[in-house]
């Protein structure tokens, strides 16, 4: 069980998040919606232990993950929003070095490298520089560092960044795939259809606080809504799109 608990980041007198908590037990799949700038990614890294929280705790297993936060991080597997890797590393350095950093024996890691490099259809590029992969392929290679070591909590920052329409097809069936194993998962999206079809539970935010927290199908009968999108309108307070894009195309051709 993961559970945040009162979680509030502060950034002088702004709150980025405040006051969040929920729980994911194994086998679900939380996602975690919001407008850009309302603490989503904030949330994500106070999770992983990047960002120190204002107030509030992140429990595993009901104990603190403060107490022994390497312990956590070795059960974890991370796809942050931004692909951000070495970038005189080859893939398969790369995946060498975050396979060693978990304790990864040799013997184990390199046919698992092996098989995702194949999996991910970056076999034939493995030796070449990351600077020299698309955002697409950089993305491949951070979903096979998240999954080389087993990790029992996977948390996804936008994991669809990038990536084809073939790769986020597969990526769907392994969340439901990686569900059904009783793990743990967080999945920080903007691409609502992909939430409503994959997720259990979703967690709307706004403005750093919670929004919402129910099953999509609860918050489609409360809200008297055909889908995640028209909820997430209704609560964000978004613009009328279509207005906004008659207005956008009405100053074009002013």
């Amino acid at each position: 069980m993961l559970e945040i608990r009162s979680l509030s980041k502060r950034y002088g007198h702004a709150m980025a998040v405040q006051d969040v908590s929920f729980r994911i037990a194994p086998g679900e799949v939380l996602g975690y919606v919001g407008p850009n700038g309302a603490g989503k990614s904030t949330t994500v890294k106070m999770i992983i232990g990047l960002l120190e929280p204002t107030s509030g705790q992140v429990l595993f297993h009901g104990e603190s993950v403060i107490d022994d936060l390497p312990a956590f991080q070795s059960r974890l597997g991370y796809v942050p929003e931004e692909p951000h890797l070495y970038p005189h590393l080859s893939g398969r350095e790369y995946l060498q070095l975050s396979g060693r950093l978990y304790g990864m024996r040799r013997k184990l890691l390199e046919p698992k490298i092996d098989e995702f490099l194949h999996l991910f259809s970056l076999w034939d590029d493995q030796h070449a520089p990351l600077s020299a992969h698309s955002k697409g392929m950089r993305q491949k290679i951070l979903l096979s560092a998240a999954l080389l070591h087993n990790p029992e909590v996977l948390l996804f920052d936008e994991p669809l960044s990038g990536l084809d329409v073939t790769t986020s097809l597969i990526f769907r069936d392994l969340i439901e795939g990686l569900a059904a194993q009783g793990r743990i998962i967080f999945y920080s999206s903007h691409v609502l259809e992909v939430v409503e079809k994959v997720c259990s539970q979703v967690l709307i935010l706004r403005k750093g606080r919670v929004a919402a927290h129910d099953s999509i199908e609860n918050l489609r009968t409360l809200m008297h809504q055909p889908s995640l999108e028209g909820i997430f309108g209704e609560l964000t307070e978004e613009r009328d799109h279509q207005a906004v894009a008659h207005h956008i195309l009405e100053v074009m051709q002013a």
